[in-house]
């Protein structure tokens, strides 16, 4: 049976499919497109349950946000990368998911990561300045998840580098408007988010490393296994569970149109067999990298459930098939794609969104081929990683 949120994303799918061409025009999501986001609850399947969410099997949130994905591939990539944040949340100080949460249970943060800023050390906390590109979602939420590296207390980075996740209330921040321009996914309105000396609370604040590696859930006393998942687990099954989305629903589109064309030839498509051969070849490809990424992290979950440590190996493992199924999908859809006919260029016809949108969210670091496989190899090759490679395993 499928979570009760996905199937409440299935029963709205076509408005959100309906949506989807204003969000692109806009360069965000449009409000009526959050509203009913958070009327399906999507954002919180991975927050806790003391605070109002489903505290759900990543197995799930991985559905719902596929699900999104296949009607509005903007959509799908917010839910993504705004969805997995409420599980970092939980691992933060108490007194953050309670200041975050406590008034309102469908609070939205936005991220990113990239430590783009710095956090000077001042007394009772730090002080931060930056500016962070690709804020998906930014419109709608009422924090942000920043990487920033920790100061040395004259506004530059201490040596060597400490990776720092703060996080920092919607007053503190400037969202610059004109800063998301792009020919993919641009209803995500992933714009510039800038700080210009905000003071953060040390309880805001937690060192990178204890994410990556699951100390932050050990030392809160987290006992359930999905807040025990590796950052590098959980944030790329976001982007993935969206890109293959956008694939399916990209071939749904594509099966549509060609049901009643007629080629240039003559000849009806229905009756052309390499333009089905090619449709029946990339369903099974994007099938195979949705069963392969969510069987990933089902193994994981697994592991912790019954106590088994997850080793180094696993989780280069489930990066090198995260990775895979991402270009996997794309590449099925490129195929289809490519037989659609001359109209599927225009921008009135949806499969063309689809398109970019899935080659967009191929940029994103975490779809980058060659690191992933490389550390693999070499640890499965029993050799040692250079500390470069080890940031996002």
């Amino acid at each position: 049976m499928a979570h009760e949120v996905v199937q409440r994303v299935e029963e709205l799918g076509p408005e959100l499919a309906a949506l989807a061409e204003e969000n692109e025009k806009l360069g965000k999501l449009s409000d009526k497109t959050a509203e009913l986001l958070r009327s399906a609850g999507v954002m919180r399947l991975l927050q806790p349950k003391e605070f109002g969410g489903y505290q759900a099997h990543p197995r799930d949130f991985a559905e719902a946000v596929m699900a999104v994905a296949q009607h509005d591939p903007a959509a799908g990539w917010v839910c993504g990368v705004v969805g997995v944040h409420p599980w970092e949340m939980a691992q933060m100080d108490p007194r953050l998911p309670q200041e975050v949460w406590g008034d309102n249970q469908d609070t939205w943060i936005a991220s990113p990561y990239m430590p783009m800023g710095v956090a000077d050390p001042v007394e009772g906390g730090y002080r931060l300045t930056g500016r962070w590109p690709f804020s998906s979602g930014t419109d709608h939420c009422d924090w942000v998840f920043l990487g920033a590296l920790l100061g040395d207390g004259t506004g530059k980075p201490a040596g060597p580098p400490t990776v720092l996740h703060v996080v920092v209330p919607r007053a503190d921040y400037k969202i610059i408007d004109d800063s998301w321009d792009v020919v993919g996914l641009s209803g995500t309105g992933s714009k510039d988010v800038v700080i210009e000396g905000a003071f953060l609370p040390d309880y805001r604040v937690i060192v990178q490393d204890e994410i990556m590696q699951g100390a932050a859930a050990e030392k809160r006393g987290l006992t359930d296994a999905v807040y025990k998942l590796p950052f590098t687990t959980m944030f790329p099954l976001g982007l993935t569970s969206a890109v293959i989305g956008i694939c399916e629903g990209g071939l749904r589109v594509h099966l549509d149109q060609q049901r009643e064309r007629v080629a240039v030839t003559g000849v009806q498509v229905r009756d052309d067999p390499y333009t089905l051969y090619a449709a029946g070849e990339a369903a099974s490809e994007i099938e195979a990298s949705r069963i392969q990424l969510i069987n990933g992290v089902s193994r994981l979950y697994d592991q912790l459930e019954s106590g088994q440590p997850i080793t180094l190996e696993d989780r280069l493992d489930i990066r090198r098939n995260q990775v895979r199924c991402a270009w996997r999908a794309v590449s099925a859809l490129d195929e289809i794609f490519a037989r659609s006919g001359g109209n599927a260029g225009r921008r009135s016809n949806p499969i063309q969104r689809y398109w970019r949108d899935a080659h967009m969210a191929l940029q994103h670091m975490v779809h980058v081929p060659g690191t992933a496989y490389h550390a693999n190899a070499l640890v499965k090759m029993g050799l040692e990683l250079p500390p470069s490679m080890v940031v996002m395993v």
